[in-house]
């Protein structure tokens, strides 16, 4: 079987070949401890360093705001709960409901521990409404978390318009930038965010690495307790290879990707084939370049991909027992069950041809009409 198209980038991105390249010698000759003082140590450390600025360099940060972490999950826990627990019990922490689990599980577990937690809605794009942030602030608030843009329907967020709310109330906002990195510019100072998540993976760095931005002068509680790694913020001795990985990753995403052509050609050839038979989701959102997420009118989202093997891709619905239940993303736009049980994201990256898009629509077509 030839190999299928892939068009899940939002899931996960393949590992650069250049950040494969620039890692391969920490697996190898460089394995020293960077806390180690001879020279295989000092190679190590000063790869780490390396890599942080490139990091801050792509974010527009300070390269001691940088924490490495073990991916995009561990950096929200630890903005989160950084914040959260020197202020338990009686803190107060604002998200939105289509946030990420790796923030709402967080924030559901230091409702356990306290803390008063508020979700707020979003339209029919999948937005949040500044002033839906604004009424649920209170004088105990003290973090602000939405995401910069949506995984399931690319949805970009007013976030420095929530970050100019949340400081003027004195209040600190942490911002998910997972899938955000690489695919549109992200500056914390642009956004004005205090926190700010970075997941490897989404960026075309291996799985398992990922930093946390902390904005000068904001004070976490630690997170994971141990030896002073990191400058004492996060225990551990820190994964140098990939981390070496994330900052070439980040040296090669200041180069433009422009990938909204092929995500619009895409949506073309199915619209053009299917008419009122596909609807898009976010339709009239902002949205990230490369997300097409879209509606197959009369199908099942799963069962439509499980016909198309030679397209890689996600549904926003599952199906079980026969009963399909939307993605909370979906149900909180309001799309309607008959028509979000046929979502599908399909999701371009840097590997993506024009013959693959091509080859894909006619694909999903092919059992589309049927």
């Amino acid at each position: 079987m030839t190999r299928p198209i892939y068009l899940d980038y939002n899931a996960t991105t393949p590992i650069d070949p250049a950040v494969c390249e620039a890692m391969l010698p920490f697996l190898q000759q460089h394995f020293g401890n960077p806390s180690s003082t001879h020279a295989f140590g000092r190679a190590a450390h000063d790869a780490l360093d390396r890599a942080r600025e490139q990091v801050a360099a792509f974010l527009g940060a300070h390269p001691d705001e940088i924490v490495f972490t073990s991916g995009g999950t561990e950096a929200s826990n630890h903005a989160i709960k950084g914040v959260v627990f020197p202020k338990l019990p009686g803190a107060h922490v604002v998200c939105s409901v289509i946030e990420h689990p790796a923030t709402l599980a967080p924030c559901e577990f230091l409702r356990k521990l306290g803390c008063s937690v508020t979700q707020v809605s979003v339209d029919a794009v999948g937005r949040v409404e500044v002033g839906a942030v604004a009424a649920a602030l209170r004088p105990e608030t003290v973090l602000v978390s939405i995401m910069h843009a949506n995984n399931e329907v690319g949805t970009i967020q007013p976030i420095r318009a929530i970050a100019d709310l949340a400081r003027a109330n004195g209040i600190l906002l942490h911002t998910d930038a997972a899938q955000s990195v690489g695919k549109i510019p992200v500056r914390v100072d642009d956004l004005g965010v205090d926190l700010l998540s970075v997941a490897g993976h989404k960026v075309y760095a291996p799985k398992g690495v990922g930093c946390l931005y902390v904005r000068r002068g904001v004070k976490l509680e630690t997170f994971l307790h141990g030896a002073g790694h990191e400058g004492g913020r996060r225990a551990g001795t820190e994964n140098v290879p990939y981390i070496v990985g994330l900052g070439k990753a980040c040296e090669l995403a200041q180069a433009p990707h422009d990938l909204r052509a092929l995500r619009d050609r895409l949506w073309q050839r199915l619209h053009e084939g299917l008419g009122e038979r596909i609807v898009l989701n976010g339709a009239e959102a902002e949205r990230l370049p490369n997300t097409l997420n879209v509606n197959f009118v009369g199908h099942v989202g799963a069962e439509l991909l499980a016909r198309t093997p030679e397209v890689a891709a996600s549904t926003g619905s599952a199906c079980h027992e026969g009963h399909v239940a939307l993605s909370p993303v979906l149900r909180a736009m309001g799309v309607a069950p008959e028509l979000g049980k046929g979502a599908v994201r399909l999701s371009v990256g840097r590997f993506t041809t024009a013959d693959e898009i091509e080859r894909a629509a006619d694909a999903l077509l092919r059992e589309a009409v049927r």
